[in-house]
Formats: C-alpha cells, sequence, structure tokens
C-alpha cells in the first residue's frame, strides 16, 4: 500500500526548546489513524509540520511523495480540520461551505447538506455566532464532505454533546467505508474512537513512543485481579505496567497476549482476568516513560 505521509528524523525547535524530536513514521493510503498523547506532546506541531503551516527545523517529510510547502498540488489534496478554526467576521455557515466547495475538488455538495441537517446547523446564522458545538460540526462537516485524501481531524468535537459525537463517528465510518482516504484523528477521548482507528501513533514529550497497528495493541495488555499473593505469582517474570491494591486485593495491568497455559494458570490462582482500553494503555505507558526520565 503507497504512503501518503513519509517523515524521517523530524525535528522542529524554537531556540534552545525542542518541541519536536528526531521522530520518524509512515501513514499509508485508505487508513484510519490515531494521532494520541497528551496536551502539550506536540500532536498539533507534527499537524501543522505535515499541513505547510509550520517548516521542520530538521529531518525530511514527504506529504503525497512531495514536499509540501508551497506545493498546491499537495496542499489541494488535504482537508486539515484545527480546533482553533477562525473564520472572517461576516461569515456565515452558507459561506463556508461555499469556500470549501471552491476549495476541495472533491467535495460532495450534497452531502454536505445532509450532514448541516443532520447536525441542525443553521445556515444563514454568522460564525461568529454559532456555540462552541456548532463551530465544531462545521467543521465536522467541511471535513467529511471534502472527501480529501488526506483528511486530519484536531479535537474536531469540542463543545458537542455525546450524541452529536457519536453520530461524527459513525457518519465518519460509514463515508470512509464507501470514499476509502486516509483519515487522522487527533484526540484525548481515546476510547471513543478507538473502534474507529486502525493504526495508532502515539506522541509523548515530543517523541514518537507508539507506533502499531491497532488491533495488536487491543491484546498487547490485560489485568489480572486477585489476592496479593496469586497476583504476584501469576506476574512473576512478566513485564509490568502498573500495580493497584484494592482492600485486599490486588490489580495488576502486565503486558502480553496470555496463551492458553497462562490464562489456566490464573484460573487456578483464582484470578479475574480483564481487557485493557487503548486509553488506560497509552496512560500507563506515558506514565512509564515519565518515570523513566525522573529516574534519569
Amino acid at each position: 500500500m503507497p504512503n501518503i505521509i513519509e517523515v524521517k528524523g523530524l525535528t522542529k525547535s524554537y531556540g534552545k526548546v525542542t518541541v519536536i524530536e528526531d521522530i520518524s513514521f509512515k501513514i499509508e493510503a485508505n487508513k484510519i489513524y490515531g494521532l494520541l498523547g497528551r496536551n502539550g506532546a506536540g500532536k498539533t506541531t507534527i499537524m501543522h509540520m505535515i499541513t505547510a503551516q509550520l517548516f521542520p527545523t530538521s529531518g525530511e517529510l514527504k506529504v503525497f511523495d512531495e514536499s509540501p510547502f508551497e506545493n498546491r498540488r499537495v496542499l489541494s489534496r488535504i482537508c486539515f480540520i484545527k480546533e482553533s478554526q477562525k473564520y472572517p467576521d461576516n461569515y456565515q455557515v452558507v459561506d463556508v461551505l461555499e469556500v470549501a466547495e471552491a476549495l476541495f475538488p472533491n467535495w460532495d455538495r450534497e452531502y454536505a447538506y445532509a450532514l448541516i441537517e443532520d447536525f441542525r446547523l443553521p445556515l444563514k446564522r454568522k460564525m461568529k455566532k454559532l456555540s462552541r458545538g456548532m463551530l465544531s460540526s462545521v467543521g465536522i462537516v467541511v471535513g467529511l464532505a471534502s472527501r480529501a485524501p488526506l483528511t486530519i481531524f484536531d479535537e474536531p468535537y469540542l463543545g458537542l454533546d455525546a450524541v452529536a459525537r457519536s453520530m461524527f463517528y459513525d457518519r465518519l465510518l460509514q463515508d470512509y467505508t464507501e470514499y476509502p482516504r486516509t483519515i487522522i484523528l487527533s484526540t484525548h477521548l481515546i476510547d471513543e474512537v478507538s473502534r474507529l482507528l486502525e493504526h495508532v501513533l502515539v506522541i509523548d514529550n515530543g517523541k514518537l513512543i507508539m507506533d502499531e497497528d491497532a488491533e495488536e495493541l487491543r491484546g498487547r495488555a490485560c489485568t489480572v485481579t486477585g489476592s496479593a499473593d496469586a497476583v504476584n505469582t501469576f506476574i512473576k517474570g512478566k513485564e509490568v505496567l502498573a500495580r493497584t491494591p484494592f482492600g485486599a486485593l490486588v490489580s495488576a495491568t502486565v503486558v502480553g497476549d496470555l496463551d492458553v497455559s497462562q490464562r489456566k494458570q490464573a484460573e487456578r490462582l483464582g484470578l479475574e482476568l480483564g481487557a485493557v482500553s487503548l486509553q488506560q494503555l497509552m496512560v500507563h505507558l506515558t506514565r512509564n516513560t515519565l518515570e523513566r526520565k525522573a529516574a534519569e
């Protein structure tokens, strides 16, 4: 499968402060990626470099096999929906749709107006009069209806209630299935989007700490809960991400897909096995990264 984005040794510094440090990864065509990490980890900086809004300090960056900077061929194939998108004061919702239609070659006008109905957006209301949730909905409409070969959503759901967020995820998956393209979701609501993600990139403190298929990642860890002695026996020799006491019980998060013999051992020890969500796994991994840095 061809690569839409190729990043090699990418670094971004502001004076003596390095916000992205020597990261390398590839984004394949027609996949949904999660770009995940804590606030301030460097996710938005990476997206700004991919969309030619920031120049890297060093390293290589190619989008559609070309440099994106001052490159209309590349940029016309990208739709970047930012949570802080600004609009002219006199713009109405309908004006945003008309501009988007002129910008994106694959724009689907009929689909855009169907989404406007779904999200109950007032076409004639000025953008500056919209609520935070309505502004997010306009961005979602543009991102989906653009059908851009590379579509990036940076925290697209701010201000949306649970029903609207669920509708966004459903519409995204439905349209992606019918019109495959590369989609990058940058979000901290990881559990909500985990069912959509096919590949996960995790950024922590400016470094890439995870680059894995989501399906493999989902089976990468599990929790074991039971008496302290039983848990300690079971986790001996295993990589443990976390160990938490609950009164007389202990819960431990261990890395690795358990085989049949290990599951039988857990049963003999009276342990309860549980799945680890993508969000829990990321929290454990980033916490361990911070603890290792502190120790160093």
